[in-house]
């Protein structure tokens, strides 16, 4: 077996990370990076995951967004059983290089969210008050694209 080439820059030092050119993401000790999906057009949070390498690296060869299940230790492209596959037209990474924002467009009926949302983020947190374990949250109903398939 051989080695592949590395996909990435070696990290430099901080000045270098924030300022230079230099793709060099900062995967954590799980060798993860957060990656937050926005709808391209209007900015909305579609949804948050994380990515490893290769699915950084097949985001970025595909277009299509790719990530890393925590729960079912595995790669997986968004889409590939829905048909709301992630269409990425912009990759952005932050400062310090340890957060992917990904500017897409969903396709098929639009939804981001496999509970049948437009957006993961369908439930609000209610403010002002001190949270306790009775705090319930707020669904939005305008975010119901499809019903959800049992």
């Amino acid at each position: 077996m051989t080695d592949s080439p590395p996909r990435f820059a070696t990290r430099g030092d901080h000045e270098s990370i924030e300022t230079g050119t230099a793709f060099a993401p900062k995967f954590d000790a799980d060798g993860l990076i957060v990656a937050i999906a926005v709808d391209a057009d209007d900015g909305e949070v579609l949804m948050v995951a994380h990515m490893n390498a290769e699915a950084l690296a097949r985001t970025i060869e595909s277009g299509e967004g790719w990530f890393w299940s925590r729960s079912r230790r595995k790669l997986w492209k968004k889409g590939e059983e829905s048909g709301n596959v992630l269409a990425i037209d912009d990759i952005r990474v932050d400062c310090d290089q340890d957060a992917i924002l990904l500017k897409a467009r969903i396709a098929g009926s639009g939804v981001a969210c496999h509970q049948g949302y437009r957006s993961c983020f369908y439930r609000s947190v209610p403010t002002g008050v001190a949270p306790t374990p009775e705090t319930a949250l707020a669904f939005d109903q305008a975010m119901r694209r499809v019903e959800r398939k049992s």
